[in-house]
């Protein structure tokens, strides 16, 4: 009869690049083999505990939290948590042990262990030496809680250690205990295992040698295994172990800091006050009796919860942003929250919504709120710093995120371990989608010249397959904050980020939840940077002062920019699903933009809401409402359900859920896709609508609707929140298209465009764009006087790559000390070494100075430096050399090359001629062609994109020298044409055009590269998947 047995020493797939295994797979295949407990000692980390104690709950196996650390030139151990006092300890053992080391590794010193270690178990695992000065050391910090682990993996001499070792702990008084040091759940992951070691150790299989396991004996062995190879003494002492290790996650009680409430309050009554104070800044005419109760409801609610604390914080974060004129919103579900928006944490108004503050907080819902607030991406590190400044570093981290394996990495890595040449493994790579976690197929491999059959390939595809989703590493969150009353490193271990002055946390950002910690969301924006630079140049050229709430509301001019589909660079709106969107459902006030925020995502398409929604408000079909209780949901979205929010109300009003029930059906629908558990909820629908008096076709139509949002769906307060700078981002393109322009290239890298199609849109607009220039550009691009209403933009030297900041700002201080009298002026008192007088010479910027580039290149190659002896004096001038002027082709080339545009003819201009006898139309001639006709087109690729919901059809966004025209590539043929489709600069596309609702597009039929027409000319196009 085998023995009971519990595993204390095993590694998950969060011992990064060790473990072969998830911790689902590890329960579970401890619980099959009837294990009493599970210990999960990854290395130096809790990273992976928290998943480890979900699956524990699901296989209903006791989990014993723990690590295996390695001390500096001294001992390995296994520490064991034994309680809450033990885990706080190993969790500040990691902490120092992690802080003291560059982010990724640890250095543990022994004198960390002289501290206290109560509540810890220690493993002592001895080498092969089996030094007993290690063992009496260890026994002095760990008095009755130091064990010898005897680690058996059926070696050739086994019988002879397990003698060693018993004969060491009789002579130390130290018990003997066994365990397995299980890096796989089973013997198959032994492969795989071999194969993320030589990953680890920057080699391959083939040369990593001793650093491979001799067999593939660390996994969870069965207990009669078990039981053939240890003594039942040795077996029988890990349940003792166990029975010790009483510790749970959920014994964790995290609270939220105190000090933002002021002496004489409690953090309810604080929050009461400013957010009374709120409502009188909000409403100086007065507030509604709704406002006045759906705030005292949520006052109420937010004090039962104990969320007053977590709420003040937030507001003191936005305040700190506002008094630096850090423009900040909130978004997300929060803005459901009347008391956010009394706090100036969002600008949603509750009068002009219908709020549902149940998606933001519940009763039922034991689970922290989640307010996302964005910040200027320029200016957020200010935030972040403000946060660790007030809290402190011992109360304030970053939540990390566990960067998983995508198909392309896991190819990459598996084929470099495996021994696959260089060029090979870029091909195979390149074979998958950047992000995509599914491995390519044999038609797809086969046309990048691999064999699937070739048994080589097939095991490189099999490990990589295994490979795929498990953690990599551990980043940082790009912005959530955890924040507590008590040292972080009581809760969780911190470690260092890889950015300087910043530290995280160990759990992802998914974990927190489980664990019950609250998370600020101090996130970047690019928009909001360049909504301030433009309010910046406003300010100072047009001698205006306009901010987001100054912005004049309702304009027409802007909603019929809008409905034209004018929309490069604004917030939102400007991608091409999106652009195709706006002429057919033309927005004509804020509540239609607020619709077509949210309309073009996944959730309304595969749910088969937009169609009906455009047909109902083109009146091409009635306005049907099943119950006057359901128009009052659904009557702003003409009887479709587009929001979250709305099926929440549909589930209170037709189904009889509570406003908390209709929470967890909101959460349940977001998740179905990856972990099931929507249908519980179809049938308490079905049943509630029926007994309601609804048909049973209604109930099964909404479900299915509701389906759609497993793919990702908008809550209608986000869409606000995201509405309100779609306009304030269009109506500056209306009516300041100049200074818009001029904000979004100073803000890059953000949207879909480059500041070539940037500047190109401005042109088209009528808006004259000037060169770089050493005697009139800053870094930034600026404005400048221009004949027309509009003013001319600038660019900057920003704008030329490899250009630093510090050599620009240098230029401007001297320019603005005395004009620059030439090349030599210019190089000697801006300091300009070798390689930044070619950056200026090849971009153009000394053609004020010295002429063309040509003849720029000889004056910057003519500077000497200045002697001490002759400093201050101007160097003799020379007989100007008789240089020729590039060609045009020359200059525009090097436009491209040094400055990403040009200020010459636009490329397809000069090919114009060659096109023509291609029989190629252009942007303009599209405007004149009958819908429905077979057309070809060329242009440069600038925009890729492929959207999830769009079932594998890429747009392509083609420019010519009049506009942009839009191509859809049916999946098809873009798996047929997939080389020209990737690579081409330049595409000929031969196909039908259509043109619907003011919308125009090329259907293709078929794809040509005609990229080597360029000649040397390299277009970079901006692609998203």
């Amino acid at each position: 009869m085998s023995s009971p047995y519990a595993e204390l020493h095993c590694l998950s797939n969060f011992s990064f690049q060790r473990g072969a295994s998830s911790a689902q797979e590890l329960f579970e295949r401890a619980h099959q083999h009837g294990y009493s407990a599970l210990a999960i000692t990854d290395e130096a980390t809790l990273a992976g505990i928290v998943r480890a104690w979900q699956a524990a709950q699901a296989a209903g196996l006791k989990l014993i939290v723990g690590s295996e650390v390695q001390i500096d030139q001294g001992p390995r151990l296994v520490l064991l948590v034994e309680n809450l006092t033990g885990y706080q300890h190993l969790c500040s053992l990691l902490t120092r042990a992690r802080r003291r080391a560059k982010k990724g590794d640890y250095q543990l010193l022994a004198e960390d262990l002289d501290e206290t270690t109560d509540g810890l178990l220690a493993l002592w695992l001895p080498d092969d030496d089996q030094n007993e000065a290690h063992g009496r050391w260890l026994a002095e910090r760990f008095t009755q809680r130091l064990w010898l682990a005897g680690e058996l993996h059926r070696g050739p001499d086994d019988a002879r250690r397990l003698d060693q070792l018993q004969g060491l702990a009789a002579r130390l008084g130290l018990p003997c205990v066994a365990s397995g040091d299980v890096h796989m759940h089973a013997r198959g992951r032994r492969a795989l295992q071999d194969t993320i070691t030589a990953i680890r150790h920057h080699c391959t299989v083939m040369d990593a040698g001793h650093r491979l396991f001799a067999n593939g004996e660390r996994h969870l062995r069965s207990l009669p295994v078990l039981a053939a190879i240890y003594p039942a003494a040795l077996l029988t002492e890990t349940l003792r172990i166990a029975k010790r290790c009483h510790f749970d996650l959920g014994q964790l009680r995290y609270q939220y800091p105190h000090e933002v409430v002021p002496s004489g309050h409690s953090p309810a009554s604080w929050l009461r006050e400013l957010t009374q104070r709120g409502m009188r800044w909000r409403w100086p005419d007065g507030v509604s009796d709704k406002v006045t109760e759906q705030v005292e409801n949520e006052l109420q609610l937010i004090a039962e919860k104990g969320y007053d604390s977590y709420f003040l914080t937030v507001q003191d974060i936005v305040e700190f942003a506002r008094r630096q004129q850090i423009l900040c919103q909130g978004r997300g579900s929060a803005a459901n929250s009347a008391v956010c928006y009394a706090l100036g944490i969002t600008e949603i108004n509750p009068v002009h919504s219908n709020m549902l503050f149940e998606r933001f907080i519940s009763r039922e819902r034991d689970e922290p709120p989640d307010i996302d607030v964005d910040f200027e991406h320029e200016r957020r590190e200010e935030v972040i710093q403000y946060v660790f400044r007030r809290y402190g570093r011992e109360r304030a981290a970053l939540t990390a995120v566990a960067n998983t394996y995508h198909a392309a990495g896991a190819l990459r890595d598996v084929a470099r371990a495996l021994g696959l040449p260089g060029e090979q493994i870029d091909q195979l790579a390149r074979c998958c989608g950047r992000w995509r976690r599914t491995l390519p197929d044999a038609e797809r491999l086969a046309e990048a010249g691999f064999d699937a059959n070739n048994p080589a390939l097939h095991r490189i595809l099999t490990l990589a397959g295994e490979l795929i989703g498990f953690p990599r590493h551990l980043s940082q969150h790009p912005g959530g904050f955890v924040i507590s009353e008590a040292p972080l490193h009581t809760l969780v271990p911190v470690e260092n980020a890889s950015m300087a002055e910043r530290t995280v946390i160990q759990w992802d950002k998914d974990d927190l939840d489980a664990v019950g910690l609250l998370k600020v969301d101090i996130l970047a924006l690019g928009m909001l940077s360049a909504l301030r630079r433009c309010f910046d140049l406003l300010r100072h050229y047009r001698n205006l002062d306009l901010s987001l709430a100054s912005i004049p509301a309702d304009d027409k001019p802007t909603y019929e920019m809008i409905s034209r589909a004018d929309t490069v660079g604004v917030f939102q709106i400007e991608s091409r699903a999106q652009m195709a969107m706006l002429p057919r459902l033309r927005p004509q006030n804020f509540y239609d933009l607020v619709i077509e925020v949210s309309i073009v995502r996944p959730g309304p398409i595969q749910g088969d809401m937009v169609h009906p929604y455009l047909r109902r408000r083109n009146g091409e079909e009635p306005v049907v409402y099943p119950s006057e209780e359901l128009k009052q949901v659904f009557e702003r979205t003409l009887g479709v359900p587009l929001f979250q929010e709305q099926v929440m109300a549909l589930a209170i009003v037709a189904a009889g859920y509570t406003p908390g029930e209709a929470d967890q059906l909101r959460r349940s629908m977001a998740a179905w896709k990856r972990h099931g558990g929507l249908e519980p909820h179809e049938q308490r629908l079905t049943d509630g609508m029926l007994e309601r008096g609804y048909s049973r076709e209604f109930a099964a139509r909404i479900f299915e609707q509701i389906k759609g949002f497993g793919s990702y769906g908008f809550p209608e307060s986000h869409a606000a929140s995201f509405a309100l700078l779609t306009y304030a981002s269009c109506w500056l393109k209306c009516h300041e298209p100049a200074a818009f322009t001029c904000a979004l290239i100073n803000s890059w890298p953000m949207g879909f465009y480059s500041p070539d199609q940037l500047l190109q849109d401005a042109r088209r607009h009528g808006i004259e764009t000037r060169p770089v220039d050493v005697e009139h550009s800053d870094w930034d691009c600026t404005l400048e006087p221009a004949p027309t209403e509009q003013m001319a933009i600038r660019l900057g030297l920003r704008q030329i790559k490899g250009f630093s900041e510090p050599e620009a700002q240098r230029i401007v201080a001297a320019r603005e000390l005395q004009p620059f009298a030439d090349v030599a002026d210019l190089v000697q008192r801006a300091e300009l070494g070798a390689r930044s007088r070619s950056l200026l010479a090849d971009s153009g910027a000394l053609r004020a100075l010295a002429g063309g580039r040509f003849r720029a290149r000889w004056a910057v190659a003519g500077v000497e430096p200045q002697l001490a002896l002759f400093s201050g004096q101007s160097a003799p001038r020379e007989a100007p050399a008789a240089i020729p002027a590039p060609s045009v082709v020359e200059d525009m080339q090097a436009d491209y090359a040094s400055v990403g545009t040009t200020f010459g003819p636009h490329p397809l201009s000069l090919l114009r001629t060659e096109l023509d006898s291609r029989r190629c139309r252009s942007f303009r001639d599209l405007l004149q062609l009958e819908p429905d006709s077979p057309v070809v087109v060329a242009g440069l690729v600038v925009g890729r994109q492929r959207p999830g919901p769009a079932t594998g059809v890429t747009f392509v966004t083609l420019e010519d020298e009049f506009g942009m025209i839009n191509v859809v590539v049916w999946r098809d043929l873009a798996e047929r044409q997939r080389q020209a489709l990737v690579g081409s600069q330049l595409l000929l596309v031969k196909g039908q055009f259509e043109a619907r609702d003011g919308v125009r597009h090329v259907i293709a039929r078929q794809l040509h590269d005609l990229t080597e027409l360029l000649t040397g000319l390299t277009i970079r196009s901006r692609d998203f998947h």
